[in-house]
């Protein structure tokens, strides 16, 4: 297929300017000011729309294998690209995890299989899965996920010999959780003795403190100085952690970089009394004082990528007591949404929503043409219309799970229509599921 989008107002590296967009097969094939319809392209009317990259969310929890009464790489890459996000990476804590080369090609051919978006899936670790670790085709695979805090299964690591040998030897991405898990236990069970079992939602920053998360962060990043590692860290929630992080070089040049989530962005401590468990996430939701220093470091460069750590659980399981509710949420259907009602505040401008959600993610993992707009590039793009509000309701949440923080909300933008690789898979409100999105490939540093 050939479309023409005509007449789009262009939001790209910086600028926001109009344009004709050709897009030939997979590819975007032309920019210009005006482009004559000479080729019997399907043209679109983008008058009145913007059009950005497709956004690459770098934080996902599909839940697939294993926890598929949660959500299937089907359901949620398909709220994905409903909510313009076109490509995502996952994460490797899974039932079973993907801790082996085996395990983690079995998520690939599922998600060729079935998956809307262009994916790609971390690789875990364990404190003894090195030698799986050295197997990897990193020009394949996004990177290595460690948890250094409390996760599913056998994948917290906290051997500080497993730590180095990776930190120091695998020649990929080092992208990490960081919480102190000792800490964190320590203090839910001093909280416990004190009030008993039955402790209420606001209690999770609490437990899951600024110093839990400042003390795992600071170790991530001490070793990864001492090693020299690519290091990512996932999800920063706190204010206190942002002194490890640097604006002062170009993305580029940094060997360590950061990521800030939409509801550490969004929501507070305040937030518990009315949202309780749904909005419960490790790392916790913090101070208003931490969300406003999170956003300013968002801003000045601080931290380089905003994700989603999208990881949904049944209606049920998070409304049992808050002990008993998993921590974690579904966001990626919203993200772009909530981001342009920040930019509706006048909190940033459109050309900083698509540094942060798509070219700083495609230039920090080395993603081959995508997230840009650019001519030789895929076409993974969004047009996105600014005027038309939408309100969340059950009616139009897609996730498996059937229920969203945002419930209820009415955003002032909404998705007009998304391609994944030149394919309209999303037009206002309508999917074409006859493409698949494609596994993203990566660009090795020389």
């Amino acid at each position: 297929m050939k479309y023409l989008i005509k007449n789009i107002s262009i939001v790209n590296e910086g600028e926001i300017f109009t344009n004709d967009v050709l897009i030939d097969g997979e590819i975007i094939s032309k920019i210009d000011r005006t482009i004559d319809n000479d080729s019997n392209a399907t043209e679109v009317n983008g008058e009145g729309l913007v059009l950005m990259p497709g956004a690459i969310d770098d934080q996902v929890h599909f839940r697939e294998p294993g926890l598929t009464h949660k959500g299937e790489i089907y359901t949620e890459a398909k709220a994905a690209v409903a909510g313009g996000v076109t490509s995502y990476m996952e994460q490797p804590n899974t039932n079973p995890p993907a801790i082996t080369v085996e395990e983690l090609e079995k998520k690939y051919a599922r998600a060729s299989q079935c998956s809307l978006a262009n994916y790609s899936f971390l690789m875990g670790t364990t404190n003894s899965n090195y030698d799986e670790l050295q197997k990897v085709d990193y020009s394949k695979v996004a990177g290595v996920k460690i948890f250094m805090g409390s996760s599913t299964g056998n994948m917290l690591v906290d051997d500080k010999k497993a730590l180095e040998n990776v930190f120091t030897n695998v020649n990929a991405i080092i992208v990490t959780h960081c919480e102190d898990d000792p800490m964190i236990k320590e203090r839910q069970k001093q909280l416990i003795e004190e009030y008993g079992e039955d402790l209420p939602a606001y209690f999770h920053p609490i437990i899951r403190s600024e110093e839990a998360c400042f003390k795992s962060s600071s170790f991530a990043v001490e070793l990864a100085k001492k090693c020299n590692t690519r290091l990512h860290v996932f999800h920063v929630s706190t204010a206190k952690e942002l002194s490890l992080f640097t604006n002062k070089i170009p993305l580029k040049q940094k060997r360590i970089t950061s990521e800030v989530c939409i509801h550490h962005l969004w929501f507070s401590d305040d937030d518990y009394k009315t949202k309780g468990n749904f909005i419960k996430w490790n790392p916790s939701v913090k101070t208003a004082y931490d969300r406003a220093k999170l956003f300013e470091a968002m801003l000045d460069g601080t931290i380089d990528v905003v994700a989603t750590d999208h990881a949904p659980h049944t209606f049920e399981e998070k409304s049992q007591s808050y002990l008993k509710a998993p921590s974690g949420g579904p966001l990626v259907q919203q993200s772009i949404q909530a981001m342009l009602d920040f930019y509706d505040q006048k909190k940033i401008s459109l050309p900083m929503i698509v540094q942060k959600m798509s070219h700083n993610v495609a230039d920090l993992f080395n993603i081959d043409k995508r997230g840009y707009i650019r001519e030789g590039y895929y076409a993974d793009l969004v047009l996105v219309d600014l005027k038309k509000p939408q309100t969340v309701s059950k009616e139009n949440i897609l996730y498996k799970c059937g229920w969203s923080p945002f419930e209820g909300h009415t955003f002032k933008s909404s998705i007009a229509k998304t391609f994944v690789n030149g394919h309209l898979v999303f037009d206002n409100g309508k999917f074409d599921e006859s493409k698949l999105g494609k596994r993203l490939l990566f660009n090795l540093p020389k």
